[in-house]
């Protein structure tokens, strides 16, 4: 029982981290899309380029962290094998994807109630829309914000999943020959 335990101590720390991260990326983005609003030109450019850029800051330190947390899960436990490591890498994605997520629902739901309708907006200015499809649009807005959890939720967990399983091949590590002194 204490073995599981410290898998879900170390994943939920791990798990907030990741999901920190997303979170922040959420919030820079909201920041940039307000200058968006007020930019022109070049401006605008550089908003979507400076996006851009968080994204990949954002894409390379959640591969970092989720490695790290990985590589100090089994240095902490030397008995850990690599089913184990994947165990605990696939809980943490689990974790990290929950809050997430969550805080999207939040954002979608509290913060900013509107962002679905801006989206309504934007498809009833397009001519290729019949009313037929944008009526059942309209039907599903009110949705969106629970849907948009559970796609973040399982979108993100199998993302994380699968990196775990990739990382957790060479964690521990498979080598023989690293045991042995010179």
């Amino acid at each position: 029982m204490a073995e599981k335990n410290i898998i879900w101590e170390s994943a939920g720390k791990a798990g907030l981290a990741l999901g920190g991260v997303s979170i922040l990326y959420m919030l820079c983005t909201m920041l940039t899309g307000k200058l968006a609003e007020s930019a022109s030109g070049f401006g605008v450019v550089a908003v979507s380029l400076g996006n851009f850029v968080l994204w990949a800051v954002k894409f390379a330190a959640c591969l970092f962290l989720m490695r790290f947390f990985m590589l100090r899960f089994s240095q902490a436990d030397p008995t850990a094998d690599n089913n184990r490591v994947f165990k605990f890498g696939m809980l943490t994605a689990l974790l990290s994807a929950l809050i997430y997520s969550a805080f999207y629902l939040a954002y979608t739901s509290f913060i900013a109630p509107d962002t679905f309708d801006t989206a309504l907006e934007i498809l009833r200015d397009n001519p290729y829309i019949d009313s037929n499809s944008m009526e059942q649009v309209e039907e599903m807005i009110p949705r969106m914000p629970t849907i948009a959890f559970f796609m973040n939720l399982v979108y993100c967990w199998l993302f994380g999943t699968v990196l775990a399983a990739i990382y957790s091949r060479n964690i521990p590590s498979q080598n023989p020959f690293n045991d042995q002194q010179s």
